[in-house]
């Protein structure tokens, strides 16, 4: 006789509530509710360490057909604060597949929910914005439901948030560079993805992972020929530690290229603000404007915080670092996607060039970063 599902709750912080069945581990979990418009690549997505502290939705409703495998991972372990899906799959098709995502979730302590209506969440979340949540299954379930509401309200907000300390390696690795050697690449980890470090080192640079604390005179040690901010989780307003290094490695006249957190932070360092998005733009399939080639590319995203600057023409760093100008915007919403320095050697963008999973029109940039380091020890010359 089979059992009948176990019972899972996901309650908002506006109170609002959806009853569905238990998957993954059992018990409960906080986070802000944000989703993803990615039709694949959910193995990618809940092991981008972005996504700590968020409970990710994933707006596909058939997810887990493909298992999970032991080449696709993006990190060291699952990040994702809890999981929501729509219609989890009852079989694993694929070849490469050695475990199902349920067993995944359930073998990494990750609380998540099945069988609920997440178009309707996410029509919520569009019109509200992100806000806390919480998953509750197992004995949790049964809590009262102004308890659910109260446990939610005092979860912390992403705001303010410095997540960078939970997400980044606590040693330094070095990952070798395939072919002609350009350089030693300093990497700093908020949240860096292997899919980045494995393009990085195609492009010739030897590529040292650092942790989110080290030191301008760390940095300096290893003889970098760049400096590389990467992706990452948290608000970027309470990144000064960081902001205050990438300061010391523009005055020192090093290459940068940073990626999503690490855009938001190159534009604080220019002297720009930033502020939080309503609800975020993460998924596979973000259209994005090149301005300097007017090509349209289909971007991978994951961030809930932008850079505030203007959209047309160049404006001077209120910081000192010469003409600004931005090179990238979002067409869905004219969101600010990428910066360019136009008197010191770096630029960023706001999304993932790596792609993993997801289109690779990007992919380019880590061209453009390899030409500007060439280029860079050229005039140093």
């Amino acid at each position: 006789m089979t059992s009948l599902p176990e019972t899972a709750v996901l309650v908002l912080e506006d109170g609002t509530r959806h009853v569905g069945r238990a998957y993954g581990a059992r018990g409960t979990t906080l986070g802000e509710v944000v989703f993803s418009t990615g039709m694949s690549g959910y193995q990618e997505t809940i092991t981008d360490p972005s996504y700590a502290g968020q409970i990710v939705l994933q707006t596909a409703p058939h997810i887990g057909n493909t298992g999970m495998n032991e080449e696709d991972p993006e990190s060291r372990r699952i990040w994702v604060a809890g999981y929501i899906v729509r219609d989890p799959s009852r079989v694993v098709s694929n070849w490469r597949a050695t475990t199902s995502l349920d067993e995944t979730l359930v073998q990494d302590g990750i609380v998540g929910i099945s069988g609920i209506d997440t178009r309707s969440i996410t029509r919520h979340i569009r019109s509200a914005g992100s806000m806390r949540g919480g998953i509750f299954s197992g004995a949790d379930a049964a809590l009262d439901a102004e308890e659910q509401v109260r446990i939610v309200r005092e979860a912390p907000e992403m705001a303010g948030r410095n997540l960078s300390a939970e997400v980044s390696v606590d040693v330094a690795t070095v990952t070798t560079a395939v072919g002609d050697k350009v350089g030693n690449l300093a990497v700093l980890d908020l949240g860096v993805k292997q899919a980045t470090i494995d393009n990085l080192a195609a492009r010739g640079f030897e590529v040292f992972v650092l942790p989110q604390d080290v030191t301008i005179d760390e940095i300096r040690a290893i003889d970098p020929v760049a400096v590389f901010y990467s992706n990452g989780p948290g608000d970027p307003a309470a990144s000064d530690r960081h902001v205050d290094l990438l300061r010391s490695v523009l005055d020192d006249g090093l290459p940068f290229f940073g990626i999503c957190f690490g855009n938001q932070l190159l534009g604080r360092a220019l002297g720009l603000g930033t502020y939080k998005l309503p609800f975020g733009h993460r998924g596979i399939n973000q259209p994005v404007l090149d301005k300097s080639t007017g090509r349209v590319e289909i971007t991978a995203h994951n961030h809930g915080f932008a850079v505030d600057a203007p959209l047309d023409g160049t404006f001077q760093s209120p910081n000192g670092y010469g003409e600004v100008e931005v090179s990238h915007v979002g067409l869905n919403d004219n969101v600010v996607e990428g910066l360019r320095a136009l008197d010191i050697p770096a630029f960023s963008v706001q999304y993932h060039p790596e792609a993993a999973a997801g289109p690779h029109d990007a992919n380019y940039l880590f061209d453009r970063f390899r030409d500007l380091v060439v280029a860079s020890k050229k005039d140093s010359k």
